[in-house]
């Protein structure tokens, strides 16, 4: 008996514009954001397809189809970035349905995000940690259409080596230098330039990027001495930053005003019960919605505590945690042991019953409970969570 040949829902063409693979299906849609990105990056130094097929438990997967297609795969657009004003203000307010459903934005910021980036401008990403600025800069990449590298600065040892190059020694060559892919992302006209978690990147980082972000110079210099060769940003670059800013992030640096002054701030905010809910509902259909309500009640608990003048705890669970939790639910865990995995290890241990994790255990507990009282700390409760400290 032959083997039937599972067909796919949807084809698309993987290529790389830029260091990004992107994705396009048939119909000129791009789909990159469904994709991983090895499964990508593979696709296309490959050469190959990627079909869309649905698996026994109803989700899907993308993988390599080598099969025959009815219509020809769409191949990448050039840019075409409005010129006229009436063409741009079109895009500008025309663009909300471009946001992906996951990332949960205001129309306003979103389209403001969006308005900076047509208009070239530097763009930095604020908020808490996990509230999604990543994904709001990614998204913008794949709206504007346009050739797009990354750049995480937050991990990066060697600020020179990331955003200038090195010089190298060969006993055939002699002294030679060679630029870093950085040099080639600012020469590419038309491209958008990630900063990832630029808080967290090195001073010297900084000082090579005042005069590449200044409007008035735009150019990166290889050298710290006078005279040295310069290389210009070409035109229509746009650099977009990410950054954690405040003093509870105690692993970033106080930035550089200067520096803060050469970008357009648009801040991501927290997300509030009902949109957090909202998003988990969409990401994990097929978990109870009730189940996902509660995550997100807890998640505004530890949030609106944490902002309170008699905090008990320092930071409130992120939506990236709330994300990770759900994915713990979906594969089969409870909500009692998602949490002890996922949210217990972010908390300080210390001081028994006082204790940052404990105040959060307790307002998980009445959620895996039945998450009927209103009093999530009645006396009865404190003396057992004492009395267990005590008997350690």
């Amino acid at each position: 008996m032959s083997k039937q040949i599972q067909t796919p829902t949807d084809v698309v063409k993987c290529e790389w514009s830029g260091n990004r693979a992107n994705a396009w299906d048939t119909d000129g849609n791009k789909r990159t954001s469904e994709i991983t990105v090895g499964a990508r990056q593979k696709a296309a130094d490959g050469g190959y397809l990627l079909g869309r097929f649905q698996m026994k438990n109803g989700k899907f997967q993308w993988r390599r189809w080598d099969g025959e297609i009815s219509s020809p795969v769409h191949d990448t657009p050039s840019v075409d970035v409005p010129t006229d004003h009436a063409e741009v203000l079109n895009f500008i307010h025309s663009s909300y349905s471009l946001k992906p459903r996951n990332l949960m934005m205001s129309e306003l910021k979103w389209k403001y995000l969006v308005r900076s980036g047509v208009r070239g401008k530097n763009i930095m990403m604020t908020g808490p940690a996990g509230c999604g600025k990543t994904m709001a800069a990614k998204s913008l990449v794949n709206s504007l259409d346009r050739p797009d590298y990354y750049f995480n600065l937050g991990a990066t040892q060697d600020p020179r080596s990331t955003l200038i190059g090195n010089t190298h020694f060969d006993s055939k060559k002699g002294t030679y230098f060679s630029e870093s892919h950085f040099v080639k992302a600012i020469q590419t006209p038309n491209a958008v330039i990630l900063l990832d978690e630029l808080s967290r990147a090195h001073p010297d980082a900084w000082n090579i990027l005042m005069t590449v972000l200044d409007y008035g110079q735009r150019y990166l210099r290889l050298d710290e001495s006078t005279g040295s060769d310069t290389i210009k940003v070409a035109e229509g670059v746009t650099f977009v930053a990410t950054a954690n800013i405040g003093n509870e992030y105690t692993s970033t640096r106080v930035m550089d005003k200067a520096l803060m002054d050469r970008f357009t701030i648009v801040e991501m905010d927290v997300l509030n019960e009902e949109d957090e809910t909202t998003l988990l509902n969409y990401m994990f259909p097929s978990v109870d919605s009730v189940l996902l309500g509660n995550v997100a009640k807890i998640a505004t608990l530890t949030r609106t505590e944490s902002n309170s003048e008699t905090a008990r705890i320092t930071s409130g669970i992120s939506t990236r945690t709330t994300v990770e939790l759900c994915g713990l639910l979906f594969d089969g865990f409870s909500l009692e042991e998602s949490a002890e995995v996922s949210i217990y290890p972010q908390y300080d241990n210390t001081g028994g019953v006082d204790s940052e994790r404990t105040f959060v255990k307790q307002i998980v507990q009445k959620f895996c409970d039945d998450g009927s009282s209103d009093d999530l700390f009645n006396e009865e409760e404190m003396a057992e969570a004492t009395e267990d400290t005590d008997s350690q």
